[in-house]
């Protein structure tokens, strides 16, 4: 076996940025093909919770380490949302101009793109797509401040938690991440004509269930 090198040229990566990010609504069959596009995206925090050690004890000794269910919640911080967004945040709107808060809050998905950078490339050298399943946003605060003589725009903000979905031959999951880098380039370009739809209008952009995903790059062994 070689010896092993570290920091070698190509090698020293990184993620930055979120860009790209669309909402995904449901409809009453569970598919999401109803697609808007996100402007003014800030930052996405990605936070898993839970896959917690629980250890047992027999025989006078640690016996086992039961791990508890892992969950997967995300922060969106953004300028702006879509209009149709408000049905996720608990508004609705009787009349145009007119919203309605406290009302329930509809489930969506959500998918957006970081870039992967390396030494060589930097940020051109790829990018991760993101694709969130079954969230649901929690009220926030927003906090409104007077125009003074270093003026900002408020960012909003919501905390998601997720329901799993299935996923053929694993565990349900709520995220799952596609690497340019390690993709087959046309079956990338499926999937981001699917998320994103096409100048042609061959179809409307939508949210693909994680088995139409993982179908997609099989063919490839990816």
């Amino acid at each position: 076996m070689a010896k092993l090198v570290w920091d070698k040229v190509g090698d020293r990566t990184y993620e930055t940025g979120v860009d790209h990010g669309v909402l995904y609504i449901p409809g009453s069959d569970g598919i999401y093909d109803e697609a808007h596009p996100w402007n003014g995206l800030v930052t996405v925090t990605e936070s898993p919770s839970g896959a917690e050690a629980s250890p047992q004890y027999a025989d006078n000794i640690k016996y086992l380490n039961l791990i508890s269910a892992e969950e997967f919640g995300a922060t969106i911080e953004a300028f702006t949302y879509p209009d149709e967004f408000a049905q996720c945040d608990g508004t609705v709107s009787p009349s145009k101009g007119v919203t309605i808060g406290q009302q329930p809050r509809k489930t969506f998905g959500l998918s957006y793109r970081t870039l992967f950078g390396n030494d060589v490339s930097g940020t051109e050298h790829g990018y991760k797509l993101h694709l969130v399943y079954g969230a649901l946003a929690a009220p926030t605060e927003r906090a409104y401040g007077t125009v003074n003589d270093s003026p900002e725009a408020i960012t909003f903000s919501w905390e998601l938690s997720t329901t799993p979905v299935e996923v053929p031959g694993f565990k349900p999951s709520a995220l799952l991440t596609i690497d340019s880098t390690k993709v087959d380039a046309a079956d990338l370009a499926a999937l981001e004509t699917i998320l994103y739809g096409s100048d042609s209008g061959a179809g409307t952009a939508r949210l693909p269930l994680p088995t139409e995903v993982i179908e997609l790059f099989a063919a490839a062994g990816s």
